[in-house]
């Protein structure tokens, strides 16, 4: 892969601390797989991702993984196979399965153990998983970086990173920390989020929209792997 043009912005430096981080990615449909793209076209290349759902032809319309030929197929498969072609000499692992809170035991589940990577992505919808992948990865050594919710809404410039307690007009974020604080099970470390204050009476998604959301969380590990 010729990194002759991100070495030129980021530095070499950067770019060989970016091929030795190790990041392990929930989600690879709308948000997660334009993340995962981005991630490995600017160099990670050590990559887990994980996902539990096929490709369906709704996902067409903002999942950079769905294509009219390979609905039916497995995601993490199917992005795996794009981020190879990519980058051929990439180590991607693809986890064919849902993170539920009830099976995340890293004794069960060695790649679900956080200590053994530098970053946690988390690009997934389900309210339950979602808080305890929030409170695991948070007591890890691992920095996080979480997606708030994407659906029904148009307005890119709206979209932001905040940390996690000041992210404001976002349904989801409100929802996580109630759930949270109800279980007692408060994140033991700060972790920033990308969200969007827009309120939408519409429903649906579009490709802009997550498309922008999953450039702002590759940037986010981008920017932190650049301090050193």
């Amino acid at each position: 892969m010729n990194n002759e043009r991100t070495i030129a912005l980021l530095g070499q430096a950067t770019m060989t601390r970016l091929e030795q981080a190790r990041v392990i990615l929930f989600g690879v449909g709308g948000v997660g797989g334009w993340c995962a793209e981005a991630l490995v076209r600017t160099g990670i290349a050590h990559l887990t991702i994980v996902d539990c759902d096929v490709v369906n032809t709704s996902n067409i319309n903002r999942q950079v993984v769905a294509l009219a030929n390979n609905v039916g197929e497995a995601k993490v498969e199917e992005m795996k196979k794009r981020l190879l072609a990519i980058n051929p000499q990439a180590d991607i692992v693809a986890i064919h399965q849902k993170y539920i809170p009830q099976t995340a035991d890293e004794l069960t589940h060695p790649a679900f153990d956080f200590n053994q990577y530098d970053y946690v992505i988390d690009a997934i919808d389900s309210l339950d998983c979602k808080a305890d992948l929030i409170y695991r990865a948070t007591q890890s050594s691992a920095t996080l970086f979480s997606s708030m919710g994407a659906a029904r809404k148009m307005d890119v410039s709206q979209i932001k990173t905040a940390e996690f307690w000041k992210v404001n007009g976002c349904p989801l974020a409100r929802a996580l920390r109630t759930r949270l604080k109800k279980e007692n099970k408060l994140p033991a470390k700060k972790f920033q989020c990308v969200y969007s204050p827009e309120l939408s009476a519409d429903s649906g998604t579009i490709a802009p929209v997550v498309g922008v959301f999953g450039f702002m969380l590759a940037g986010l590990v981008i920017e932190d792997v650049g301090k050193g």
